[in-house]
């Protein structure tokens, strides 16, 4: 199959956005991803299905992106000899998302040699697998011996330094095992899945009301972006659509939650360098801007503000008025900061070349978001495919070709003045009306797909609809997926003490891939 056959042949979902999904056999699967891969396009997600009671075995599903908009492909997959084949070869960041296929259902990437646990550890036998239909999830397991195989590097003068799982201060399990020469890093290799929260396995248990909730919880960092996936997915099999109102309302949530995420990471840079004033400074702003949400939406992060069929709340004068006021303060005091930022020599003298992810390299290992901006990926899901009211809004991309902490720390910069400028658009031209609708019942064996652009990137939930309305099976993806073996080749050449500035400037979730 030609993949400009592929929107004649399969239909297009429900929905505003350009997606399109369809089942193929391995030649076609392998045959599609390839194409893509040829196109420049990229993988945005790999999760697979249990599908024994429904008489189809296992099903191996994947979004590609190409220049008309999402394939979404399902591979049925034999119950019998449940492989699939291994797309890691095009796509490096499907490595990990195959492996936890094998420790979450037992479907294997057939030709692919690292057979690796990834979320597994040793919490459960490797003969269970938890996101299959007959898994009990309050089971418990003794804990099992767990001799992770990392990859060596050997040479004169080479050692390692083991970092994590558990770090200094209230942040989240990560192991980071780095090989060195004196400061000098050869080669890091990261190990995740320390805190599994079985959250796929606990939204089949829920129907698709009662799922919004939990949707927003995923990463709490990024609970607007990821519940207006959510409701995009339950929208679509619904055949619902929340009124203009209500999607312009979800676009100034998401664009507030995108400048206090730039504004806490922009604080802990400075901080991560010395600059001391930058991380007061811009923690100040940030609460600013937390109790402002409070104030005018009834949260500080925003979570449950965006919920199938629309919003939970509204604006009214008063509200606008909050918002204006609260964005003119953030103008002022971010333009101040970044001449500080961009003038202090010490703060340039860390930024500058460090952490380096060439545009090539960033291609390559499909660094996404955010972060792929700073290393030239022209993408932004707001301007290639925007949703409405972005259609109306000419997003302008921040986009930089050094990939260093400098122009990651440049992006964040110049996203939040683009963030302040939409929400006055869009407060500008809010349109009237109500903010919530019914949602109608959905379909058994439905399919739907919501895509955001979060403020790290692009969040995909994927819905497969059960009998009255409950959930078959949901897979929401973070594109930290995509991004945390990026930062592995970031740190290379770089010494030890620069590794928690480099992994700062990506700032990415452990939670959002520890399903």
């Amino acid at each position: 199959m030609r993949l400009d056959e592929f929107p004649a042949k399969f239909p297009k979902l429900p929905g505003a956005m350009p997606i399109w999904h369809g089942t193929v056999d391995s030649t076609e699967f392998r045959n599609l991803c390839e194409q893509v891969q040829r196109g420049g396009g990229k993988l945005v997600a790999l999760w697979g299905s249990d599908e024994l009671a429904r008489d189809a075995g296992y099903a191996l599903h994947t979004s590609l992106v190409t220049a008309i908009g999402m394939l979404c492909l399902t591979l049925p997959v034999n119950a019998e000899r449940p492989s699939f084949p291994d797309i890691s070869d095009l796509f490096p960041a499907a490595n990990r998302m195959q492996r936890a296929v094998a420790d979450l259902l037992g479907l294997h990437a057939s030709g692919n040699d690292d057979h690796r646990k990834w979320l597994r550890h040793g919490s459960w036998p490797g003969s269970v697998h938890p996101l299959r239909k007959n898994f009990d999830g309050g089971t418990v397991f003794p804990t099992e011996t767990d001799a992770y195989r990392f990859v060596t590097v050997t040479g004169d003068g080479v050692h390692e330094i083991p970092v994590g799982p558990v770090h200094a201060g209230t942040i989240e399990p990560g192991h980071f095992r780095f090989s060195i020469i004196g400061e000098r890093v050869l080669k890091l290799e990261q190990r995740l899945g320390y805190k599994h929260k079985g959250i796929e396995k606990l939204f089949e248990s829920m129907t698709l009301e009662q799922g919004a909730k939990l949707a927003g919880r995923v990463s709490g960092d990024s609970t607007v972006a990821y519940a207006w996936a959510y409701a995009q997915a339950v929208e679509s099999v619904a055949g619902t659509a929340p009124t203009p109102r209500a999607a312009a309302l979800r676009a100034i949530l998401l664009e507030l939650e995108r400048i206090h995420n730039h504004l806490g990471d922009l604080g802990y840079l400075g901080n991560d360098v010395a600059l001391a004033f930058g991380f007061a400074q811009f923690w100040i702003l940030k609460e600013d801007l937390l109790r402002m949400n409070h104030e005018t939406f009834g949260h500080r992060y925003l979570m449950d503000r965006v919920v199938p069929g629309g919003v939970a709340c509204d604006l009214d004068g008063k509200g606008r008025e909050r918002i204006l006021q609260v964005l003119r303060h953030l103008e002022k005091g971010v333009g101040i900061l970044k001449d500080i930022y961009d003038e202090h020599a010490g703060a340039q003298d860390r930024f500058l070349t460090t952490g380096r992810v060439t545009p090539d390299l960033a291609a390559q290992l499909g660094l996404t978001g955010m972060a792929g901006r700073a290393s030239g990926q022209a993408w932004d899901l707001r301007a290639q495919f925007p949703c409405e009211p972005y259609d109306k809004l000419d997003v302008r991309m921040a986009t930089h070709i050094n990939g260093d902490v400098a122009a990651r720390v440049t992006v964040r910069f110049e996203e939040v003045q683009e963030s302040i400028r939409l929400i006055r658009l869009i407060l500008d031209r809010l349109p009237a009306g109500e903010c919530l609708v019914p949602v109608a019942d959905a379909p058994e064996n439905a399919f739907g797909v919501g895509w955001v652009e979060g403020w790290r990137g692009e969040i995909l939930i994927a819905l497969h609809t059960g009998k009255d309305n409950a959930i078959h099976r949901l897979h929401p993806h973070d594109p930290s997926w995509q991004n945390w073996p990026v930062l592995e080749h970031s740190i290379i050449g770089n010494i030890v003490p620069d590794f928690p500035l480099i992994n700062k400037s990506f700032n990415l979730s452990y939670t959002g891939v520890d399903l």
